[in-house]
C-alpha cells in the first residue's frame, strides 16, 4: 500500500472514531457544531481544496464540486433546523473517501502490472577494461561494442553472442515461461534475463534503438490514443454534469414554489435536501474512472502475454476484426529458411553458392540470410560491388567482374530472361550471370506449429475470412494456404500490390467491420500502416514493420492474434457492463430521490458502491 493510501486510511479511521466519540459525549450547541466541523475538514479537506481550485480555473463541474455542495448543504440544513445532527454530512464524505481509497488501490494494482513490464529497463552494462569489469550506462554504449552479461543480469542491449552459452528468460517480453537456449552466433534482444552462463555479446544497436527502448516507448505512449468509448465518456461527463446541476436546482426550487402557489405552504428544506441528495447520486465518477481503467488494464494484461498494444483505440478495434490478412514468410511460416538444393548449369555449384552468398549478404530477407548461412567460408566483400536490392524481386550485383542477378521469376522477366523450370511449390532463387541462366537455389520454409490453430481460433471468434498475401510463387502460396486453412490467397505480389489488395478488402467490408494485416518484413510496413489494425511479428520483425504496426506480437506466434482479440472482447464487455450498470443504478436512485423514497445515506451508498464495483470489474481486464 502506497503512502498516500495509508494516509487516507488513517484519516478515514480517525474521522469515524471521532464521530462515534462525539455522538456518545453529551456535547451540544456551538461546541458540537465546531467539533463536527473539525471532523468534516479532517476527512474532506482535499475535496474542498480541489473544488475551490476548480472554481478558480472555471472547471468546477466535477465530482469534487458535487460532493462539496451536497455535504456543505447537509451541514447547513442541520444548522438551520438546529437539530445538531451533522452525522449525515460526515458520513457522506466518509463513504465517498472510502470509495476513493478502494478505487486508488485498484488503480495501483493495475499500474503495478504495467510496472512489472517496465522493469525490463536495464540499469547498467558490464565493459571489460584491462581485465576489470566497469559498469556503464547503456546509453553510453555504441553498436559494435563487446559487453559481458553475467548470470542473473538483464541483457541491456540487442546483439549477437560472441562467446558463451546460456539459458535466456524471455518471459518479460514474450509471455513465454520456458527459457530458451542461446550460444555463439545467436541473436539476443535487450530486456531478457541471462540465467545460467556468462555471455560476451557484440552489440548491434544503440540503447535508443534497442528492443527494450522500443517496448518502453510503446507502453508509455499507449494511453495517448484514446478509444471511442473513452472519448464518449469524457464528452458525456462535460454535458452531463451541468444538466445534473440545473436539474438539482429545479428540483430544489420549483416543487416548493408550486406548492406555495397552490396550498400557501412550502417545505423548502425537504426539497433542498432532495436536491442535494440528487447531486450526490448523480456524480459520474464511476464511468469517468472505470472506462479508461478497463482499457489501461487490458493493455497491461496483453503486455504480460507478450502482446504490445499501442493504444486503447486498437483494443476497441480488435473486437470488430472480421477480416485478417496474413503475410506468408515469417508470419504463417517459420521464416527460417534452409537451402534444400543447388542446381548449377554451366558453372560450378560451389562458385554459384559463393556468388549468391556475396550478393545476398547485403539483404536482410530471411531467404538471403539462409543462403549466406549455407556458405560456410568467410565472405570477401572486395569481390562484390554495385549491389542493388529490388523490393519483392531479388538482388543484382557485380561479382568478380560478372553482372549477376538472384531472384524470383519477376526479376527474370524484368531482365528479359526465361525461367526454364516449372514451379513445383518450392521457393526457388533463379541465378543469372552476364545475361545467361546459371541455375537455381531451392530453399524450404515450413508452416508454424500454431498457424492452423490460429486461423481456426480467429474464425471461432467471429472473423469472416482469413486471407494470405505473398510475393512468393503461386504453387508455394497454395501449399501453405492449404496447410493453414486459409480461405483465399494472392501470390507473386509486390508491396504496392498488397496495399491495393488491402484497400479493396476494406472497401468491400461492411460499416464497422475492421481489417487486420499481420506481417513481419520491411516490405510489409506500407500495408501495416494502411490496414485498420496493423499487427507486427516483433521478435524477428523489422524496425520499420514494428514502427508502422498498431499491435506487436513479441514472440511471432500467430496464435497470439486470437488471444489479443479475446482480450479486446473481454475489455469491451467490461466497459459495456460498467456503463449499463452505472447508468441503470443512478437512474433508479435519482427517481427514488426525486419522489422522496431515498435519502442521502442511500444516495452515497449507491454512488460509492457503483464506483467501487465498476472499478473492481475493470481490474478483471488485467487477467488475459
Amino acid at each position: 500500500m502506497k503512502k498516500k493510501h495509508k494516509k487516507m486510511l488513517v484519516r478515514i479511521l480517525l474521522s469515524a472514531a471521532f464521530t462515534g466519540i462525539i455522538n456518545i459525549l453529551p456535547v451540544a450547541g456551538i461546541l458540537r457544531m465546531l467539533l463536527f466541523s473539525g471532523i468534516y475538514i479532517l476527512i474532506g479537506y482535499d475535496i474542498l481544496i480541489k473544488c475551490f481550485k476548480g472554481i478558480l480555473n472555471k472547471r468546477f463541474m466535477d465530482e469534487n464540486f458535487l460532493m462539496t455542495v451536497a455535504t456543505l448543504g447537509a451541514f447547513l440544513i442541520a444548522i438551520c433546523e438546529k437539530s445538531g445532527d451533522y452525522n449525515e454530512a460526515i458520513a457522506v464524505m466518509l463513504l465517498y473517501q472510502t470509495g476513493e481509497l478502494f478505487q486508488g488501490l485498484a488503480v495501483a494494482k493495475s499500474r503495478r502490472s504495467i510496472g512489472a513490464l517496465m522493469d525490463i529497463r536495464p540499469d547498467y552494462v558490464n565493459i571489460e577494461t584491462d581485465g576489470n569489469f566497469v559498469k556503464k550506462s547503456p546509453t553510453e554504449i555504441l553498436p559494435g561494442s563487446i559487453i559481458t552479461v553475467f548470470p542473473g543480469e538483464k541483457i541491456p542491449l540487442d546483439g549477437i553472442i560472441e562467446e558463451g552459452k546460456s539459458e535466456i528468460d524471455t518471459s518479460a517480453l514474450t509471455g513465454e515461461s520456458l527459457p530458451k537456449s542461446a550460444g555463439e552466433g545467436k541473436s539476443v534482444i535487450s530486456g531478457c534475463i541471462n540465467l545460467t552462463g556468462a555471455l560476451k555479446i557484440r552489440t548491434t544497436k544503440s540503447f535508443g534503438e534497442s528492443t527494450v527502448s522500443k517496448i518502453l516507448e510503446l507502453v508509455e505512449n499507449a494511453s495517448v490514443r484514446k478509444a471511442k468509448s473513452e472519448k464518449f465518456i469524457s464528452k458525456f461527463a462535460k454535458v452531463y454534469t451541468p444538466i445534473i446541476c440545473i436539474s438539482a436546482l429545479v428540483l430544489g426550487t420549483l416543487p416548493p414554489l408550486f406548492s406555495l402557489m397552490v396550498t400557501g405552504e412550502a417545505n423548502f428544506i425537504t426539497w433542498i435536501y432532495r436536491a442535494l441528495t440528487f447531486l450526490v447520486i448523480s456524480c459520474p465518477c464511476a464511468l469517468v474512472i472505470s472506462v479508461p481503467l478497463s482499457f489501461f488494464a487490458a493493455i497491461g494484461g496483453a503486455g504480460r502475454e507478450g502482446i504490445l498494444v499501442k493504444g486503447a483505440s486498437f483494443i476497441e478495434a480488435m473486437e470488430k476484426m472480421r477480416y485478417v490478412v496474413f503475410d506468408k514468410t515469417g508470419t504463417l511460416t517459420e521464416g527460417s529458411f534452409s537451402v534444400n538444393e543447388i542446381k548449377a548449369e554451366g558453372v560450378d555449384e560451389e562458385w554459384l553458392l559463393c556468388c549468391a552468398a556475396h550478393a545476398e549478404s547485403f539483404s536482410n530477407h530471411p531467404i538471403a540470410k539462409s543462403i549466406v548461412s549455407e556458405y560456410k567460408e568467410e565472405l570477401d566483400l572486395s569481390k562484390i560491388s554495385d549491389v542493388s536490392e529490388i523490393s519483392g524481386e531479388g538482388v543484382t550485383a557485380v561479382f568478380e567482374g560478372h553482372k549477376v542477378a538472384f531472384g524470383n521469376s519477376r526479376l527474370a522477366k524484368r531482365m528479359g530472361m526465361e525461367v526454364p523450370l516449372k514451379d513445383n511449390g518450392e521457393t526457388r532463387i533463379y541465378a543469372f550471370a552476364d545475361g545467361e541462366y546459371m541455375g537455381t537455389i531451392s530453399v524450404t520454409d515450413c508452416l508454424k506449429k500454431t498457424a492452423k490453430e490460429a486461423v481456426c481460433e480467429l474464425k471461432k471468434l467471429g472473423v469472416k475470412k482469413c486471407i494470405m498475401l505473398t510475393g512468393d510463387t503461386k504453387a508455394a502460396a497454395e501449399k501453405i494456404a492449404a496447410e493453414a486453412g486459409i480461405d483465399s490467397y494472392e501470390s507473386e505480389l509486390m508491396p504496392a500490390d498488397k496495399v491495393k489488395m488491402v484497400e479493396k478488402l476494406i472497401s468491400e467490408a461492411e460499416s464497422g467491420e475492421m481489417l487486420a494485416f499481420a506481417g513481419d518484413g520491411i516490405n510489409d510496413a506500407p500495408v501495416l500502416a494502411r490496414a485498420d489494425i496493423g499487427i507486427a511479428m516483433g521478435a524477428i520483425g523489422s524496425d520499420a514493420a514494428i514502427e508502422a504496426a498498431d499491435v506487436v506480437i513479441m514472440d511471432d506466434d500467430p496464435l497470439k492474434i486470437s488471444k489479443a482479440m479475446k482480450i479486446s472482447k473481454k475489455c469491451m464487455m467490461i466497459v459495456r457492463e460498467n456503463i449499463i450498470f452505472s447508468l441503470a443504478v443512478k437512474l433508479l436512485c435519482l427517481i427514488l430521490v426525486s419522489m422522496g423514497y431515498a435519502g442521502m445515506w442511500l444516495g452515497i451508498f449507491a454512488d460509492v458502491g457503483v464506483m467501487v464495483l465498476a472499478v473492481l470489474n475493470s481490474v478483471r481486464a488485467l487477467k488475459a
